[in-house]
């Protein structure tokens, strides 16, 4: 154990024990368990109507039988093309009671980018809806590639029967027509079963249950091969750092289902607290507010841009917060001034967390109750490890005051990415235990109470005439001006030194100030390397699929690269 581990161990804030063992489990066998748990309790509120844990063991049961019944099974690589619908969780755990292994695909991706992903991971059937949103990129991926077969669900099917047929009459237009096409089986008929099916024996050790593609730590999109047993320790993870765990949430599930952090916060974590997932298709403010007075939501995992946005709505004031027992930020650095305003503003719990593809959704979290810091992303979850070591030289270790690269390993960290055993060469540190670390591209720092404080991305750093400047703790600086909303710093090529900072922020409802004097308040507060050129008024800020703001695209936008 080197210095940076033996700081949070000692001032351990999690509820119960840091070393907790999670024994091997799949989540075959997770979720069986949940439905004989909880049976007719319901697991799904889809816009009102509602599912039980028994109909969706069904639906997945006859899902898993249609999918053998068409020459499938263990080892095959089934794809999602969904958005929050309760198809996705029928699909989800019948492709895992099949032993096959389930790719979770953004319903935003375009037709290039979804071939590119259904051909590097050797997808053969993906299941998505008649939305014109979805079904015209899935069958012109259906004629591109080696795609057998798509599975087509209905929207209005899954709705209720009032609201089902308004669907029909006034969206027509949102509903895509269904080829004639013996490839293309309606999701209805795929479940035309009895869902008498005998599930095959799994290694949840050894088997992936899940590919997430994913940025990596470097490179292009990845797919990150996590088994039954990362998935399944990660959401008992989760469920053991609450301190009322198996307490059954009514979560809103309004972080999309094909991204890791609310595929383990939203839907595995929620099965093992035997929960219900007020499930809405997309973000929207007006419906999330909506759901929660409607359903008492009682947890709320979202990225910062999210409770920005509800702050945003007129609404907010008048919804009634006190039914959430805590509301869980990810994704993406979460500004302590956004925390704090939110929390003022709603009566309700904000705390921070943090993790990655790689491991499976969530490494740390803040406490939920008691003393949280804000900046920071908590503690390591039980049997988590974190330790820092030097940037350039991951097997020297560096003190838990000095910034150094966070490394983990835990029951959740993933087998490797799919195909790709170089990239594994370049993000796995093998400890002379045997430990298997997972380098994360992230440089953090421990405080004195072993709060984790991320610092900044490795490659985000800015080289000033030699220096290294983190961008974050420029963004940090902007954020505590009263009209900065949102805020990024990028590196702008200089002849000179090399690069130098140039800011770009949008700015709150009403406010009134200009980039000059934005720039004029900001260099003073700076050291003289981190100073900006100048700081740009935008009207919008680009983002990724879930919401959070995206350097990349940026840079891209920017430097044109």
């Amino acid at each position: 154990m080197n210095d940076s581990e033996s700081v949070w161990r000692r001032a351990y804030r999690h509820p119960g024990q840091w070393d907790q063992a999670f024994a091997p489990l799949s989540m075959v066998a997770l979720f069986d368990a949940a439905a004989a748990r909880a049976g007719k309790a319901p697991l799904i509120d889809f816009l009102g109507r509602q599912y039980s844990y028994a109909e969706t063991l069904d639906g997945a049961n006859r899902v898993a039988k249609g999918l053998k019944a068409l020459g499938y099974g263990p080892g095959d690589r089934i794809g999602l093309f969904l958005p929050n619908v309760p198809h996705y969780a029928a699909a989800y755990y019948g492709i895992l009671k099949l032993g096959a292994t389930v790719v979770n695909f953004s319903p935003l991706y375009t037709p290039a980018e979804l071939a590119h992903q259904v051909a590097d991971s050797g997808t053969t059937l993906l299941f998505t809806l008649s939305a014109s949103a979805l079904l015209p990129t899935a069958l012109r991926v259906l004629e591109e590639s080696a795609l057998d077969r798509l599975v087509v669900g209905s929207v209005a099917g899954a709705l209720p029967a009032t609201k089902s047929i308004l669907y029909r009459l006034f969206n027509r237009k949102d509903v895509a027509k269904k080829p004639d096409d013996p490839r293309i089986i309606a999701f209805s008929q795929l479940i035309a079963n009895d869902g008498a099916i005998d599930p095959p024996t799994i290694d949840a050790e050894q088997d992936v249950a899940l590919i997430q593609y994913t940025g990596g730590t470097t490179g292009s999109p990845k797919g990150a091969m996590l088994t039954h047993q990362n998935l399944s320790a990660n959401a008992r993870q989760v469920n053991a750092i609450d301190p009322e765990p198996g307490m059954p949430d009514r979560i809103l599930g309004v972080l999309p289902l094909f991204h890791v952090f609310a595929n383990t916060c939203v839907l595995n974590r929620t099965v093992v607290a035997g929960g219900c997932i007020v499930m809405l298709p997309r973000f929207n403010a007006a419906q999330a507010l909506a759901a929660i007075s409607r359903t008492r939501a009682t947890a709320l995992p979202g990225v910062p841009t999210m409770y920005q946005a509800l702050l945003d709505h007129p609404r907010i004031g008048k919804t009634d917060f006190s039914c959430l027992r805590v509301c869980i930020s990810g994704g993406a650095p979460l500004p302590g001034e956004l925390r704090t305003r939110f929390e003022q503003v709603t009566g309700a719990q904000l705390v921070e967390g943090y993790g990655l593809s790689e491991s499976s959704g969530v490494v740390s979290a803040n406490p939920y109750r008691g003393e949280g810091k804000i900046g920071t992303i908590g503690q390591p979850l039980p049997a988590t490890r974190i330790r820092l070591v030097d940037k350039e030289n991951p097997a020297l270790p560096v003190r838990s005051d000095e910034p150094g690269e966070i490394l983990i390993a835990g029951p959740q960290v993933m087998k490797g990415y799919w195909n790709r055993p170089d990239a594994d060469g370049d993000v796995f540190v093998l400890d002379d235990d045997g430990t298997r670390w997972l380098r994360t591209g992230d440089v953090g720092q421990i405080d004195t109470d072993g709060f984790v404080r991320i610092v900044d991305r490795l490659k985000d750093m800015i080289a000033v005439g030699g220096f290294k400047v983190f961008p974050s703790q420029i963004e940090a600086t902007l954020y505590a001006h009263p009209a900065v909303k949102e805020a990024l710093v990028i590196g702008i090529p200089d002849s000179y030194r090399g690069e130098h900072p140039r800011a770009y922020v949008t700015l709150n409802d009403g406010a009134e100030v200009t980039g000059e004097a934005l720039t004029a308040w900001l260099n003073p507060q700076l050291g003289k390397v981190e100073q900006v050129d100048r700081v740009v008024v935008r009207a919008t800020m680009p983002k990724t699929m879930i919401g959070k703001l995206s350097r990349k695209d940026l840079v891209a936008e920017v430097l044109g690269h």
